[in-house]
């Protein structure tokens, strides 16, 4: 062996992995070393000269030595790496197989500043979701790459002394304490509610409000906790404001730029794409609601007791989907190439809209849950998903989509297809409407229905065919226990 390779090793690696930050350290471990044994290898007694080379059996007792030597070091270069700390580089995490950059959205810490361990320090865009950045150690962190900066996965966002010491005051994050008892909850008083706390105020007055250009602040709550209320908007309309406190839009001109996310440019991509790459056509339908609106306000409560969980049209539409579905298993297919995959299961994905974007999370094999599964599904995505909490497994998938526009109020519209599905689903608001049954103008509760197909490979016939069976298992809910059939139907084998 060469004594001078032991000189001329790379210690970029070694010392790194073993603690040992200059050379000269790494010598003098080795001679140290050395001495230890040399009383139980008296054949080092005459080491080889420098730069020679020794053959025979002896050749092997220098590799023995440091071998022996580098296992003492390694030990060595824990203890030493626990003692004086070490500089952690955190590297941009992969937020999915085809994913290769993503964006520095925000980071929640500033230069400098002192974080524990799994603390959320950062917000990363990606063209799928937002993810979070924990600190893999606590430390002082130095940020590398800023906000707003797109940055390659597997680049240093940040490093992290871990060496610094914990700032005066700052103790160790705590372990969660169990939550204790609720306290008793006051009587309700009529107070005004705060004009940034939206969730004091029913989603009806703050309509009114905002299409009124109203001062919340100025209207007293005589709901529950001070819950501003459809009734306390028309009193103080009708008690009149004070003109001042109104604010004046208008008057200036200017305008901003904003450098689109990386969500939103994919989003932007995929729309296009749609349009161009499919022959996308839409069908329309009405459905009575009423029979599952009676239904709802029926067993509403008794559902949310025994299941926990409310009971919402979501969830009824999505499993009269799954049977229609079954029966018409083309809108639930895709094209591969030259080939059509069809699915035996139904992966439904959920339209949510976020401050960020659209985003579809996925309900797995939806067509065997029940519709308490369902509802407790879609609750835990959407809620991830307007966290920010959502991952790309959570939006993988999905063999068709439904999307709710009615919540924002909109009477009709024709759905863009969710690549690589073939069709989506639309459902609008519903409104009293005059219809004619039995001969007789009686009004009812109507929403328009929406069917977005790839007339590639849905004809006609299965997409209005869907959207008609569809309508039937909400018309008739009791049709979803039998596969869109009735109960006569059934018993007649028909």
């Amino acid at each position: 062996m060469v004594i001078n390779e032991v000189r001329g090793l790379p210690l970029g690696g070694p010392s790194y992995f073993l603690g040992v930050p200059t050379t000269m350290q790494w010598a003098g471990d080795f001679f140290s070393f050395s001495l230890r044994l040399f009383a139980r290898h008296a054949s080092y007694l005459h080491p080889p000269k420098v730069g020679s080379v020794q053959s025979g059996a002896n050749n092997s007792e220098p590799r023995l030595l440091f071998c022996q030597f580098c296992i003492w070091r390694s030990m060595k270069g824990v203890e030493s790496r626990n003692q004086f700390g070490m500089k952690l580089e955190m590297k941009v995490p992969s937020p999915g197989e085809s994913i290769s950059e993503v964006s520095i959205a925000n980071w929640l810490v500033s230069n400098g500043d002192y974080v524990e361990n799994g603390q959320t320090i950062a917000e990363i865009d990606s063209d799928k979701a937002t993810l979070e950045l924990a600190a893999e150690a606590a430390g002082a962190i130095t940020i590398v790459a800023q906000a707003g900066d797109t940055v390659a996965v597997g680049a240093v966002a940040c490093i992290i002394d871990t060496a610094a010491e914990r700032p005066a005051g700052k103790a160790a994050a705590p372990v969660a304490a169990p939550a204790a008892a609720a306290p008793a909850a006051a009587p309700a008083k009529t107070v005004a509610a705060p004009a940034e706390d939206h969730k004091n105020i029913t989603p009806v007055a703050a309509k009114m409000i905002k299409e009124n250009g109203l001062p919340q602040d100025k209207i007293v709550g005589t709901g529950p906790h001070g819950k501003v209320t459809k009734n306390d908007v028309i009193a103080a309309m009708s008690g009149g404001f004070d003109t001042s406190s109104i604010p004046v839009r208008g008057g200036a001109r200017e305008v901003r730029r904003e450098k689109m996310t990386n969500l939103r440019k994919k989003i932007a991509e995929r729309l296009v794409s749609v349009k161009n790459n499919t022959a996308m056509l839409t069908t329309f339908n009405e459905v009575n609601m009423k029979p599952v609106m009676d239904m709802r306000t029926k067993y509403k409560d008794v559902f949310k007791e025994k299941h926990g969980v409310g009971l919402g049209f979501m969830s009824l539409f999505t499993k009269a989907v799954c049977e229609a579905l079954y029966l018409f298993p083309a809108v639930n297919a895709q094209i591969d190439g030259n080939e059509i995959v069809y699915h035996d299961y139904c992966d439904v994905g959920i339209a949510v809209s976020t401050p960020k974007g659209l985003m579809v999370p996925i309900v797995r094999n939806a067509e065997s849950l029940s519709l308490a599964d369902i509802e407790k599904n879609i609750a835990g995505l959407a809620a991830k998903a307007r966290d920010g909490k959502i991952t790309v497994d959570d939006m993988a998938g999905g063999t068709f989509t439904i999307t709710n526009g009615g919540v924002f109020g909109s009477m009709l519209s024709t759905p863009i297809i969710n690549p690589p599905q073939s069709a989506i689903l639309g459902m609008h608001n519903i409104v009293e409407r005059p219809v004619a049954e039995n001969g007789q103008v009686v009004i009812r509760p109507v929403m328009y229905v929406a069917l977005s197909y790839d007339h590639r490979i849905i004809d006609g016939r299965e997409s209005v065919g869907f959207l008609v069976k569809v309508k039937e298992m909400l018309e008739n809910p009791e049709r979803m226990m039998f596969g869109g059939k009735t109960a006569e139907q059934i018993l007649l084998g028909l």
